[in-house]
């Protein structure tokens, strides 16, 4: 038995199957790899689900850029939010600042609310908020699960630090899970640094595609 578990970021169904055909333990679908990730359609969401047994979050982001929502982009997150519960999906990806860098309470606890009793993660947008201790404790407030970041690095390896520092700081009041730059090369490092068992977060893209790489999946696996 594992001590940490596996999420793969796909982009396409090819790695949707592909993370399940070698050992993760859940995926996190999107679209738009140069974009971050953004909504992926319903049809894709379809298809996924029906090939899938492992554990399936989808990422709710109208767009690429910043994390400050219009009116009408807030309205279309909800709509994506329920539809795709409909369709059997096991959690939300999503996260909502303010224009001053803080984390936006009210937008995020309705979207929280309105996927009940879904699991939701708090994505990368915590990589550029301004304060990561209040804004931890806001996440936390506004009900998530787990908050996916680098540590506010270019990378996981850079962020380790600020990893470490609000994993203790969350005292497993919330899952802190690491990704950015997760490779088979720096997991290790990452692994022995995290005390408490959590997830880890990959595309597992070795090349200049938007497909996981099987090998890749593996080598990480083996550290966790």
């Amino acid at each position: 038995m594992r001590k940490n578990q596996l999420e793969i970021a796909c982009f396409n169904y090819e790695s949707a199957i592909i993370a399940q055909e070698n050992g993760a333990d859940r995926i996190e679908l999107c679209e738009n790899m140069k974009l971050g990730g953004t909504t992926p359609n319903s049809i894709l969401v379809v298809k996924v689900r029906e090939s899938l047994n492992i554990k399936m979050h989808v990422i709710i982001r109208p767009r690429g850029g910043d994390f400050v929502y219009s009116d009408e982009e807030l309205t279309e997150m909800k709509q994506d939010i329920k539809q795709f519960k409909k369709l059997g999906v096991d959690g939300f990806v999503f996260g909502i600042l303010k224009e001053n860098g803080k984390v936006n309470k009210k937008q995020n606890k309705e979207l929280v609310l309105l996927a009940h009793p879904l699991s939701c993660t708090f994505h990368r947008a915590f990589d550029v908020v301004k304060d990561v201790e209040e804004s931890l404790e806001d996440v936390i407030e506004c009900g998530f699960d787990t908050i996916l970041t680098s540590g506010q690095g270019t990378n996981v390896l850079e962020g380790i630090k600020v990893l470490e520092k609000i994993q203790k700081l969350a005292d497993e009041r919330i899952v802190i899970m690491p990704g950015g730059g997760l490779r088979s090369t720096n997991v290790q490092a990452i692994e022995e640094k995290l005390k408490e068992e959590t997830y880890f977060h990959t595309s597992a893209i070795t090349d200049n595609s938007e497909t996981a790489d099987p090998k890749e999946i593996k080598a990480i696996l083996e550290y966790l």
